[in-house]
């Protein structure tokens, strides 16, 4: 059915109709007063849905582009730096250290398992001439389902003393507890189109006071992703350069949303969700890629049985059901699916998807499991929250 389509993917995820109609809206000018006073509104805002007094900067990007302003502002070349590698984004932040010639040290976990805390704390703990200048660690790992200890890394961070935390927040804040000020977070990115509720197109980063400090004397290439403008027009609620206009509009909006739902109930909406999904997927007899003790409250991985593709399982339940679900990446293409269940989502979606997916693997000679077992998990799973 056309303009039905279902997204149950780790973005971009549904957008809100009062967002949409915000997107729909005339522009205005990105100089006017009148914006300044919605960008002066949305910083508040984003300052809220951080937990943080200090800075949160917009830049017209992608989370990648953040992330990548959040590397380049603060590290000069040849800085000796660990990297926490165990999907697909711990690659890419690696990757773009190597881009600016940054020493990056890769610490590894298998994908779909979660990194080592103790690994880090053994790296940091041999450094005493202080050489390690950052750590970079994807919080909630997009590609695998996996939510890293980013609190315990952060701690063993601050006993070095003298490395920052930079931290891809792009599937968890929004998501999953950050509670930057608390933990003293250094560097904080994030994407648009993920617990922000919004299309593709903006990209977040919180910087505190002492990544602040390693700023000055950075010296890697910069000018679109300097953050040193960024700031300083921020104090003006304006932007160094052009702005999409209505998709701050839409942030507005949605950060209004989500004030209204509270913090601690998005947390527990998205952890309901997490394990309601995992409950039916159990009950189905598939096989989740990530534990349940270091499982995402954003996406769920899952790997099908012997005999059923999962590139099969996606196109089925979109062609049959107009859901889309993600695909397995790298080496897990055709051997994995991913279950987005972070945003504008609630229990009827996931109900919906559920149910979608039993039908389509029941469709595709599936017959492990008890036509019905997931959706009565996921409903039992829900009922209790």
């Amino acid at each position: 059915m056309e303009d039905k389509l279902m997204l149950m993917i780790p973005g971009p995820t549904p957008v809100p109709e009062q967002a949409l109609l915000a997107l729909a809206k005339a522009p205005i000018g990105h100089r006017s007063g009148d914006f300044s006073k919605v960008m002066a509104d949305v910083t508040e805002k984003l300052k809220w849905l951080h937990q943080t007094q200090n800075d949160v900067l917009i830049l017209t990007s992608s989370g990648t582009g953040a992330m990548e302003a959040g590397i380049i502002n603060f590290l000069s070349k040849g800085d000796r730096v660990l990297v926490g590698d165990n999907g697909k984004f711990g690659e890419r932040w690696g990757d773009v250290c190597d881009a600016y010639g940054i020493n990056a040290e890769r610490i590894k976990a298998e994908w779909g398992k979660p990194l080592d805390p103790e690994a880090f704390r053994a790296k940091l703990e041999a450094d005493t001439n202080k050489e390690i200048k950052a750590v970079i660690i994807t919080h909630s790992e997009t590609s695998t389902g996996v939510a890293n200890d980013l609190e315990t890394i952060n701690r063993h961070v601050k006993a070095h003393g003298q490395a920052l935390i930079i931290v891809d927040a792009v599937t968890s804040l929004g998501a999953m507890n950050v509670p930057i000020d608390a933990w003293g977070l250094d560097v904080v990115a994030s994407g648009s189109q993920k617990g922000y509720m919004i299309p593709p197109g903006l990209g977040f980063v919180a910087v505190g006071p002492k990544a602040w400090e390693a700023y000055k004397t950075a010296n890697l290439p910069r000018y679109y992703l300097d953050l040193g403008k960024a700031r300083k027009d921020a104090a003006k609620n304006s932007t160094p350069f052009t702005t999409s206009v209505n998709m701050v509009m839409a942030l507005q909006v949605t950060l209004r949303m989500m004030q209204t739902e509270g913090l601690e109930n998005i947390f527990a909406r998205h952890l309901r969700h997490r394990n309601a999904t995992r409950a039916a997927v159990k009950a189905m007899g598939l096989t989740l890629f990530a534990d349940d003790a270091a499982a995402s409250a954003s996406i769920t991985a899952v790997i099908p049985p012997e005999g059923l593709d999962a590139e099969k399982i996606r196109a089925t339940i979109k062609k049959h059901f107009d859901i889309v679900m993600a695909g397995g990446q790298d080496h897990l293409s055709g051997k994995a699916f991913r279950i987005g269940h972070l945003g504008f989502v609630n229990d009827r979606d996931i109900l919906s998807a559920i149910a979608a997916l039993e039908a389509t693997v029941q469709m595709l000679g599936y017959e492990a499991s008890i036509p019905g077992a997931g959706t009565k998990a996921a409903i039992q799973v829900l009922h209790q929250g």
